[in-house]
């Protein structure tokens, strides 16, 4: 009996495993995107061009550009620019229960826009030259729009996920959420004023501020709200 009280159930290993990942979610986040923000930013500061940039070049550059694809890749970058996160932050103001997710998002928003910047100052990398199809100025890395798309969407989806209670309207808005993040950095390398290392740099950053925002933050702004969204 004693012996078969110390076997090791093999089978509820993983499940253990998962549960203790789901319960230390945020601090997973934010050792993985710091590591691989550090990685690329060792490159950026040794003046390389990385494997990823010359790959992404390759593939959206130069065999993806097409004319009927160009506005629908502006429209994509132009959902994180002022007046559309302007309006959007209106709108949640507007529809979502009281005021407090609307200065949550715009909270967020702010600081978000401040660190990219102040990462940009302090790094200083030059946007890439030859091949823009839009106006830009100031620099690179990390990118400010996918640094923007992950801070604002994404919080928008985290919100979503915590207080819609439909599953459908859920699942719904969160892929959608999702889905424009990624177009929004794909958008920036398509475009020619951001090399794919700045768009992946912005998301890591952005979802190592969203682990801390949605954990300390929030709850400062939305612990009376006993409503939820849906």
């Amino acid at each position: 009996m004693a012996e078969e009280s110390k076997r090791v159930d093999w089978a509820s290993v993983p499940g253990r495993l998962w549960g203790l990942m789901r319960g230390s979610l945020r601090l997973v986040v934010v050792a993985v995107c710091g590591v691989v923000f550090l990685a690329l930013l060792e490159d950026v500061l040794n003046g390389e061009l990385m494997k990823l940039d010359r790959g992404a070049y390759w593939l959206v550059v130069e065999h993806m550009r097409a004319d009927w694809l160009t506005p629908i890749m502006e429209s994509f970058s132009a959902l994180a620019t002022p007046v559309t996160l302007l309006v959007l932050l209106l709108a949640v103001a507007a529809f979502a229960p009281g005021r407090r997710p609307g200065w949550c998002c715009a909270v967020n928003l702010g600081l978000v826009v401040l660190l990219n910047q102040l990462l940009k100052f302090i790094i200083q990398r030059p946007r890439p030259d030859g091949f823009r199809l839009a106006s830009v100025s100031g620099f690179s890395f990390p990118s400010g729009h996918s640094m923007v798309a992950m801070a604002f969407f994404g919080l928008l989806a985290w919100l979503v996920w915590h207080y819609e209670r439909d599953r459908r309207m859920r699942n719904m808005f969160v892929a959608a959420f999702a889905l424009v993040i990624v177009m929004v950095g794909l958008s920036r390398v398509y475009l020619g004023v951001h090399y794919a290392s700045d768009v992946l740099a912005g998301f890591c950053v952005s979802a190592m501020w969203l682990a801390l925002y949605t954990r300390i933050a929030v709850p400062l702004f939305l612990e009376d709200e006993e409503r939820p969204l849906g």
